[in-house]
């Protein structure tokens, strides 16, 4: 049986992918299949254990230096004040992320999507969990309980998800007190009278309440990204490149040199195998002995680099893709033998997928690509 984890990853997954087919087949919005393979590998596999470590320190404060207050309410009370003071929380973490260089340093890579959708709304730097946590540390001081902190947070991360969705424009009545597409949009926003707006994550009363709120204008070309930076779908360098400027250091160029092109339909259809082995992974991951885990981890993480290195155009990103998508095959059955259904279609897909990527590689004439 599929974890919630596991599963909510499942879910994001086929909404993703059901949100794109809609473009396509009814807006006729070719699909950004480089940008959503970004975004889905962005920071997951990594950002799993970072979420890991934002849980384990909330528990840790409420253990050693909870006041007991919240937690001495009543339940319904406590679901309440979690429920606002989260979001507030959110609000004012966000809204410093955009103010502060070293935070914007961090939450940069969520604006550097140059396409709203729903893959946006999980398009995300590796260190955003760390953080964060300074802005909700507090409410674990106040004693709101681990659960109740959980169900809170991820209720209102499920709201944010909506809110990057490009098949909705107005949500009616939601748009009056939520923060709806239409009223995120407008963060993205690219326009000067867009810019450092609309800072909330589920409500729009603190936007309404700071002075932040501004409505969607008719009229106006909606255009996204960061005005200045030039795109990248590598995550080492989207998670770091802005964090070296910051120190004032410079970034290996490494990843300049050897060009490589493969279509992005090649690109996305490894992305979306990819994705499918984290969601493996995070349903497994208590049954992993502690070597295998660690590899199946590091594959995965090597994985999201070398696609985004392939889709950088470069040549060392399809080599370390093409080693890492048959390589996993070899180890999986080298531990469990072929036991695993759904484990199996994952990896004969990666075995396949790397295939055909060798055949593009070494023989490229026969494959259709430029090398």
């Amino acid at each position: 049986m599929m974890n919630p984890f596991a599963l909510s990853f499942l879910i994001m997954l086929a909404f993703v992918l059901a949100e794109l087919l809609i473009l396509k087949w009814v807006r006729k919005t070719p699909v950004p299949w480089k940008d959503v393979i970004f975004n889905l590998n962005s920071g997951h596999i990594l950002m799993w254990v970072f979420r890991g470590v934002e849980v384990a320190a909330f528990a840790l404060l409420l253990r050693h230096v909870n006041l007991h207050i919240v937690d001495q309410w009543p339940v319904a009370v406590q679901w309440v004040f979690a429920f606002f003071a989260w979001d507030l929380c959110f609000y004012w973490m966000h809204r410093l992320h955009h103010k502060i260089p070293l935070l914007w340093a961090v939450h940069v890579v969520h604006h550097q999507g140059e396409h709203f959708n729903l893959s946006l709304g999980v398009r995300n730097s590796w260190y955003s969990s760390l953080t964060n946590f300074p802005f909700i540390a507090i409410l674990a001081v106040l004693g709101v309980p681990l659960e109740i902190f959980l169900v809170v947070s991820s209720l209102h991360y499920t709201v944010q998800l909506y809110n990057h969705n490009a098949l909705v424009n107005k949500s009616g009545i939601l748009d009056k007190f939520m923060v709806t597409p239409s009223h995120h949009r407008v963060h993205h926003g690219t326009d000067k009278r867009y810019i450092n707006r609309n800072f909330g994550g589920t409500l729009l009363l603190w936007d309404r309440l700071f002075g932040s709120f501004q409505p969607e204008l008719d009229g106006v070309e909606m255009r996204y990204g960061v005005k200045g930076m030039t795109p990248t779908h590598n995550p080492l360098l989207a998670s770091n490149g802005k964090l070296f400027t910051w120190l004032r250091a410079r970034f290996p160029h490494w990843q300049s040199r050897g060009t490589f092109e493969v279509p992005e339909l090649f690109i996305g259809i490894g992305g979306v195998i990819l994705f499918g082995l984290v969601i493996y992974y995070v349903n497994h991951e208590a049954a992993l002995a502690g070597a295998q885990q660690a590899i199946l981890f590091a594959l995965i993480f090597g994985g999201t680099l070398a696609l985004g290195g392939l889709s950088d155009a470069r040549r060392w990103g399809a080599i370390a893709w093409v080693a890492i998508a048959l390589a996993m095959p070899i180890l999986y059955l080298g531990w469990y033998g072929a036991r695993d259904a759904w484990g199996m279609v994952f990896l004969a897909a990666l075995l396949a997928h790397g295939l055909d990527g060798a055949r593009r590689l070494w023989w490229p004439a026969a494959a259709g690509t430029r090398a």
